[in-house]
C-alpha cells in the first residue's frame, strides 16, 4: 500500500510542460510585446479649437515581420505620400517579400480607420507616415568546412504606418533647394535654436 502511495506522489509532482526550464519556455513567457507607443497615439484626445479642422488619422503597426529592416525600408519609402488605393495598387506589383506585409498593414489600418475612427469614406485616406523599426534578431550557426562555424542572423522588423484623412499632397517631399537656399535655411535654424540651460 505504501509503495502505491509513493508512486502516486511521484506522478502528481511531475512538473508540467510549461514549468520545465528551457529557452523555448523563457521565450514564450518573456513580456516583450513589441512597440506600444505608436498605437497609443490613436487614444489622443485634442481640445476643441475654433477655426481649426483637424483631419482624422489612424496609427497602426505590424510587429515582428520576418524580414530585414534594411530591405523593408525601400518598400516603406515607396508608399509615402500616396493615397491608400494607389499604395495598395503599387504594392501588388512590387517583387519584394516585404511588400505583402506592408500591403496587409495598410489595409488593416484602413479598416481600423473606418470602424473605430469615424472615417466616412475608406478611399479618402493617404499614407502620411511609413517607416520601419528594428525588431528581434536571432543568431544561428552555419557549418563550414574543416569543422569551422559561421554565424547567421535571423532578422525581424516592425512596420509603422499612419493614415490621414483627405487627399494626398501634390509634393510629399519638399522641393529641391539651391545650395544658397540650403545655407540660408541652415543658418536660420541655427539662429532660432535655444541653448539648453541658457537664460
Amino acid at each position: 500500500m505504501n509503495l502505491v502511495k509513493n508512486l502516486l506522489k511521484i506522478v502528481v509532482n511531475v512538473p508540467q510542460k510549461s514549468q520545465i526550464h528551457s529557452t523555448a519556455a523563457l521565450a514564450a513567457n518573456s513580456f516583450n510585446y513589441g512597440p506600444r507607443k505608436w498605437e497609443a497615439y490613436n487614444k489622443t484626445i485634442f481640445p476643441p479649437e475654433e477655426g481649426i479642422s483637424r483631419p482624422a488619422y489612424v496609427c497602426h503597426v505590424k510587429k515582428n515581420i520576418r524580414y530585414s529592416p534594411k530591405k523593408m525600408w525601400y518598400v516603406a519609402c515607396l508608399v509615402r505620400g500616396m493615397s491608400v488605393d494607389e499604395a495598395v495598387k503599387q504594392l501588388s506589383f512590387v517583387l519584394k517579400k516585404g511588400a505583402k506585409d506592408v500591403k496587409n498593414a495598410i489595409l488593416e489600418a484602413q479598416k481600423l480607420a473606418v470602424e473605430q475612427h469615424n472615417v466616412e469614406f475608406k478611399s479618402n485616406l493617404w499614407v502620411a507616415e511609413s517607416f520601419v523599426g528594428k525588431a528581434k534578431y536571432f543568431k544561428g550557426i552555419r557549418r563550414h568546412a574543416r569543422k569551422r562555424i559561421g554565424e547567421v542572423e535571423y532578422k525581424h522588423c516592425h512596420y509603422f504606418v499612419r493614415l490621414e484623412e483627405g487627399p494626398p499632397p501634390a509634393n510629399y517631399y519638399p522641393a529641391d533647394l539651391t545650395p544658397e537656399q540650403q545655407l540660408d535655411k541652415w543658418m536660420d535654424q541655427m539662429r532660432k535654436r535655444r541653448v539648453t540651460g541658457s537664460l
